[in-house]
This record gives C-alpha cells, sequence and structure tokens, in this order.
C-alpha cells in the first residue's frame, strides 16, 4: 500500500523538526516546506529566515527527507500585515498570528500541498485533533497545557483542520526536547521564538514608526489633568503599565500608572494610578465570531474563554446574534482589549472564537474637560 504523503510546514525551529522527525517514524512519505513570510531584515541588518532555513535544511537532511523553500511574503503582507497595520491605526491591538495561521498556514500553504499532490499537512503546533458525535473535526488543547497552541487555530475550519496533522500536541516540551537530542537533531537545543514573526527582537514601537505616522498628544487623567506625552496611541495597549514614563510623579499617589482607555478623536491617551474599576469589563461584543464545528447547537450557552494567549479560562455566558456575539463574564475582567481574539473553550475543546470588537465596562470612563 502506498503511503500516505504528508508536507510539513518546517520553520527551522525543534517543534516542527520533530513534528517532521515522528511522521517520518511513522512511515508516512514526508516531505518538508519552509515558508518565507517576510521579506526585511532586523536592525542589525540579518535576515533571520535565512538562518531558519538553513537551520530547516539541515534538520531534514538528518532526518532523511527532502525540503523545499517557498516564499508566501506577498500573501502575508496582503492578507495578514495590511490588517496588522489597518488595525493599529483604529487604536486597536490585533493578534496577527491568529490571521497567519487563517490566510497562510493552512491556506496559501494547505493549497500549495494539496497541489503537489499531498493528502494531509502538518505543523509544529501544540495542539490536537478529535472528532465528536457527528463526525466533525474537533480542536483539542495540547497535552501540555503550558504551549498549548489552540488559541491561535481558533479561526481554522472544518476543511482546513480535516487535512492538518498536529503530531507533537500529545507531548510535552521537555518530552519534545528529549527526542530532538536523541535523534541527534541539530536544532535539539535552539531556543524557541518569541513576538510576532515579522518583528523579531526589533524594537516594536520604532518598527511601527516605518508604516504608521507618529502622532504625539497628551497623556491625561480622568480628572483632565495632563501627566506626560504619548508618543502615538498605537504603540499602547490597555492595562499597559511599563514604558509610560510618567512614574516618580510628586503629586501622585506613589502607586504604578496604567493605560485605561484611548480617546482616539482627541488623541489622548487616558492614565490612571492603580487598577481601578475603569481598568475592568463585565463582558464584550464581537461582531464575527467563527465556530469550528460550522454551527451552535444553542443560541446562547456558558463555556469558558481566554481574551489573549497567556490568560487562565474563565466562565462565561455567550449570546449569538447575527455573526457576532455577546459575552458576558461571570465576574470582572482586566484590561480586555479591542482587537485581541477572545476564543471559546468547552473543556478541552476549542470551540472557535473571533476578534473583540467592544467591552462592557465595569464603570464607564468619564473623561473631564481638558
Amino acid at each position: 500500500m502506498d503511503k500516505q504523503r504528508v508536507i510539513v510546514g518546517m520553520s527551522g525551529g525543534v517543534d516542527s523538526s520533530v513534528a517532521a522527525l515522528l511522521l517520518k517514524e511513522q512511515g508516512y512519505d514526508v516531505t518538508g516546506v519552509f515558508m518565507k513570510n517576510w521579506e526585511e531584515t532586523d536592525d542589525e541588518g540579518v535576515c533571520t529566515a535565512a538562518a531558519d532555513y538553513e537551520d530547516a535544511m539541515a534538520v531534514s537532511r538528518k532526518v532523511g527527507i527532502a525540503c523545499y523553500g517557498v516564499n508566501f511574503s506577498k500573501e502575508y503582507k496582503d492578507r495578514v500585515f495590511s490588517y496588522f497595520i489597518s488595525e493599529y491605526a483604529r487604536g486597536r491591538t490585533p493578534n496577527p498570528d491568529v490571521l497567519c495561521n487563517c490566510e497562510i498556514k493552512f491556506k496559501a500553504f494547505l493549497d500549495l500541498a494539496m497541489a503537489a499532490g499531498a493528502e494531509r499537512i502538518a505543523t509544529g503546533h501544540y495542539a490536537r485533533l478529535g472528532k465528536d458525535e457527528d463526525g466533525l473535526v474537533t480542536l483539542l488543547r495540547a497535552k501540555d497545557l503550558n504551549k498549548d497552541q489552540s488559541y491561535f487555530l481558533a479561526g481554522l475550519t472544518q476543511a482546513q483542520l480535516s487535512k492538518a496533522m498536529f503530531p507533537i500536541g500529545g507531548i510535552t516540551k521537555p518530552e519534545l526536547r528529549k527526542i530532538a537530542e536523541e535523534a541527534g537533531l541539530p536544532n535539539a537545543r535552539k531556543k524557541d521564538s518569541t513576538g510576532i514573526c515579522f518583528i523579531g527582537e526589533r524594537n516594536f514601537k520604532k518598527f511601527l514608526m516605518e508604516f504608521l505616522p507618529a502622532q504625539p498628544g497628551d497623556m491625561v487623567t480622568l480628572d483632565g489633568r495632563i501627566v506626560g506625552r504619548h508618543d502615538g496611541l498605537m504603540y499602547y495597549t490597555l492595562g499597559q503599565r511599563r514604558g509610560l514614563g510618567i512614574g516618580g510623579r510628586s503629586d501622585g499617589s506613589g502607586e504604578s500608572w496604567f493605560v485605561i482607555a484611548k480617546d482616539m478623536q482627541r488623541n489622548l491617551l487616558i492614565v490612571q494610578q492603580g487598577e481601578h474599576e475603569e481598568l475592568f469589563s463585565l463582558g464584550l461584543r464581537a461582531d464575527k465570531l467563527h465556530l469550528i464545528s460550522g454551527h451552535a447547537k444553542d443560541s446562547e450557552f456558558d463555556c469558558t474563554a481566554k481574551f489573549r494567549y497567556r490568560q487562565t479560562d474563565v466562565p462565561v455566558h455567550v449570546k449569538l446574534h447575527g455573526d457576532g456575539c455577546d459575552i458576558s463574564f461571570m465576574e470582572p475582567q482586566r484590561a480586555v482589549t479591542p482587537g485581541q481574539w477572545a476564543v471559546l473553550y468547552d473543556g478541552e475543546t476549542c470551540l472557535g472564537g473571533g476578534p473583540i470588537d467592544e467591552t462592557v465596562p465595569l464603570k464607564r470612563i468619564e473623561l473631564k474637560s481638558i
């Protein structure tokens, strides 16, 4: 019988490398593909994609599979980066990793793999797949909850998941490192990548300035006091404490300063000392909710949710309307941020999610005239 052909997205990192290794050991016909999604260099003029490509090729030689490079930079700029920039221009804080999975890794790459005759694609994501009682594909949390990446996969469809494989979803990171070392993979001890792929280790503010003109303005308190200047509203996010440059003032309470809101019309960054009610929300509205199953059994239901990747799940009530939903929190939540994704879970099953459009404040922010 012919072996099932699987094309693995090889990033040059240890996770996707072990994914390819495991599939090869399980008897699949494995080919690697390295996706280059960004053309530019970092602040030191280094193209990190070149080093990652070399790592992917070295691993492929060690595993004994062919590996090819493909350039998706245009697709990435058109489908992901343009959205990223437009969201920041609106004063929101987008999550490009979710869109990258939807549009690049499980669309452009999937289309390429299917055209090349593959039956499945595989990635180094920490997630698992299952089936429900209706035979639909379900997206499950990884065994290693510290590394679970189901949050970033919440926008995928049945068609995409039915062609996907997550070979490392059932093992922990320490187990994966051990597998890599025992197999002699050249990147077994390579440091995990962090941050947004096209920014890398660069200064985020400096990077954003290249694409959005800075519009400095006043930093104000709720009582209308001007306490500093901001460099541009897009450089700040709700709940931010570091980098405000207003600590140590003699006219305050001595507590830390936090960003609690942005006034886009007047170009004002609203801050307060201490974590007070204005920083918390009772719920949110998402105008576009994607459900992995393709449908909901009920128009209202209870589940748990995350509003950012590293957050612990919290209990919520979901009420569907049109293409979106209203999500009510059982307890007030801190710094829920428009642009980020609200992702829903039923136990270990990821139900789907969507970008946050608006929050319901615990205490409505009323700014006195400046």
